[in-house]
């Protein structure tokens, strides 16, 4: 059952990130879109979807299967755990302030920029780079 819930692990943290690494990509195209136009109520359309029909669900799968994961392979005494755990959480930070955005734009009262969002659409591949390392490697 371990290696069918680590493919399963596997394949929601694929979908997660996709959602991560899209969904602040719309904003920056959204911030170029006259408020009320055709084009921005399309966004708020696609990031409502691809927030709550992907990024959400998939980002539960990969908790429910990574904390199986932990526990029934013994993890969380590892070193290498502990940091990848603390960049998990920055990352579903992450998806916290792209759900706080994407309200934010349905209630036309966005408030940043399209830099700002070049931005945060960066962190998630940063954490990425991280967790990918420190399960890979497992440096300590």
């Amino acid at each position: 059952m371990y290696l069918w819930i680590k493919a399963l692990h596997v394949m929601a943290v694929i979908s997660w990130m996709a959602a991560m690494l899209y969904l602040p990509r719309l904003f920056v195209y959204h911030c170029e879109a006259a408020k009320g136009s055709v084009q921005s109520e399309t966004f708020k359309v696609m990031e409502r979807r691809l927030l709550k029909g992907i990024a959400t669900p998939a980002m539960i799968v990969t908790w429910l299967a990574g904390l199986y994961l932990l526990y029934e392979g013994g993890w969380i005494r590892s070193g290498w755990m502990h940091g990848k755990l603390a960049l998990v959480l920055l990352l579903s930070g992450m998806h916290g302030a792209n759900a706080k955005w994407t309200r934010q734009f349905a209630n036309d009262a966005n408030t940043h920029s399209g830099k700002f969002y070049r931005i945060a659409n960066e962190i998630p591949a940063l954490l990425m780079v991280g967790i990918v390392i420190l399960v890979i490697v497992k440096p300590f």
